[in-house]
């Protein structure tokens, strides 16, 4: 006889789920002893929720497959709910095990009581398991959720007595597989037709954005002279000089409104309509024209995918088999300057090793790189904060380091958002997991200063300023670092941060940059 906890592992594991992202209570000691009996689950404990849920994430976009999270009750599930909602948004497959009082416990009230299905019914599908017999059952049913369609982050809540009653031993397993829906002929001729007809767009999102997508939507564009765009902040992108570059819709409604204004027809290719992120004064909340006609090609949600959608759309325009690339890209010689955002991303550009993973959570220096960096650098793959939920950037490098640890990962870090899971860079060096994190120290959320402006609030006041300061007292990173046992080094020039570059490439383990900007 088997636990339901021991059932509920071993079944996950032989589902494909091979990596748990632990921060485990008294409610949870039953699957923390199962994890020890299903041999080849890694598990991996984050010193905070929030580090467990943006690893999990960061796991299953570099590999397509869920990874799963320990959580303590409700307050700990609260604690993980910022990169939940970052899942959520960038359709990744996560799962959550969220241990529960024992049912006759909870008329008690005891203090860590709470509604546990209304927090995890908030980032996506929820189940209360209700016996050990069926653990099994619905641990596989957790894993065919995460994998959708839709997909995204499915959360199970385990009462104790679930976990450690015991059960019959569940029949074998058979892995669940990811089914892509094709796309209807009626779509695909109306995509065509609309881009025909001129003045036509097309916005990238999903799997539109590895290369096979790319490369198809470059041929569609030299089909009909359409204009492409990549959504602001997509899941997973494919960059560098090696794949064909097509602006960024920017992030502010003004220029994103203006980068659309001529399009009559926009077609969403694994993206959703683009929307202001926020509501401003007299400002509409869409940023494509009224008059637009929008058409969805491929959506993610109905397991249709946009990069095979873009390829047959190619073929039905008669679009050329292959596109041309620009090869050229400027060089960069350090020369000791001063480093702002503009000189950072130069350099970040120079060094970054082909095949890298960039995390880039780096806020206004991060639209800096994407806007007008990430071409020129070696082939690399870039993640990016799908949810605006900050914090998501150290845990996320974490789980991507460890999903693929064949290549460097660079954690592109802004300083404030990057002091909302600090605790990733334990995780980091326990795991040595080979990370470079650049802080981006600024030290102030630049962001906000410039919502200031934008609200008209030209010379705020000592509060105001104060609630965008963060130079009393001024962070140290490098300090933080290494007190959490990562090596780390502060850099002021363009050249002592190629150098730290440089080291941190050839070193196995984490490290840490703290970029001072001007």
């Amino acid at each position: 006889m088997n636990t339901g906890a021991f059932n509920l592992v071993n079944a996950a594991w032989q589902a494909g789920v091979k990596v748990c992202f632990a921060n485990p209570g008294t409610t949870e000691m039953p699957i923390v002893a199962a994890l020890d009996r299903v041999s080849g689950m890694r598990v991996v404990l984050g010193l905070f929720e929030g580090v467990c849920t943006g690893a999990a994430d960061g796991w299953a976009r570099m590999t397509g497959w869920p990874a799963a999270t320990l959580l303590h009750l409700g307050p700990g599930l609260a604690n993980g709910l910022a990169n939940l909602h970052n899942a959520r948004r960038a359709r990744t497959p996560v799962i959550n095990w969220i241990g529960n009082h024992a049912t006759r416990h909870l008329a008690f009230d005891a203090p860590l009581t709470s509604d546990i299905a209304a927090l995890a019914g908030s980032v996506g599908w929820t189940r209360t398991v209700k016996s050990a017999e069926e653990m099994a059952e619905v641990s596989l049913e957790a894993v065919r959720t995460a994998l959708g369609p839709p997909g995204g982050v499915a959360s199970l809540i385990i009462s104790s007595e679930c976990q450690w009653d015991t059960c019959s031993e569940p029949l074998p397993i058979t892995p669940p597989s990811i089914l892509c829906k094709e796309i209807s002929s009626s779509t695909l001729y109306e995509a065509a037709h609309l881009l025909r007809k001129g003045r036509g767009g097309i916005l990238l999102g999903g799997s539109a954005l590895t290369v096979r997508g790319l490369n198809a939507a470059a041929r569609v564009a030299t089909a009909t002279a359409c204009g492409v765009w990549i959504e602001t902040f997509p899941s997973r992108q494919e960059c560098g000089w090696c794949v064909p570059h097509f602006p960024v819709l920017p992030y502010f409604p003004e220029p994103a409104r203006e980068a659309l204004a001529n399009t009559a027809s926009l077609i969403l290719a694994g993206a959703r309509e683009p929307v202001s992120f926020f509501a401003y004064p007299d400002q509409p909340s869409r940023l494509a024209p009224e008059s637009a006609s929008l058409l969805t090609l491929a959506d993610p949600d109905a397991g249709v995918d946009a990069a095979i959608a873009l390829e047959a759309l190619a073929q039905e325009l008669n679009a050329p088999a292959v596109v041309a690339l620009p090869r050229a890209v400027p060089a960069f010689t350090p020369s000791g300057q001063s480093i702002d955002a503009d000189t950072l991303c130069r350099v970040m550009a120079a060094f970054t090793p082909e095949n890298a993973i960039v995390v880039n959570e780096a806020a206004t220096t991060g639209l800096t790189w994407n806007v007008m960096h990430a071409s020129n650098a070696a082939p690399h793959t870039m993640l990016f904060l799908t949810g605006g939920a900050i914090g998501q950037g150290l845990p996320n490098a974490l789980g991507a380091a460890l999903a693929r640890p064949d290549r460097r990962v660079i954690a592109f870090q802004a300083d404030g958002s990057g002091l909302y899971t600090p605790q990733a860079l334990w995780s980091m060096a326990r795991e040595s997991a080979d990370i470079t994190v650049i802080v981006c120290a600024n030290r102030r959320y630049r962001i906000l200063q410039t919502e200031l402006k934008r609200a008209g609030i030209i010379n705020p006041g000592p509060k105001a300023q104060s609630l965008t300061d963060l130079t009393q007292p001024v962070i140290d990173w490098t300090a933080l670092a290494k007190g959490f046992g990562v090596p780390a080094c502060r850099v002021c020039t363009d050249s002592e941060l190629a150098d730290s570059l440089m080291r941190s490439f050839a070193e196995p383990g984490p490290s840490l940059i703290e970029a001072v900007l001007v």
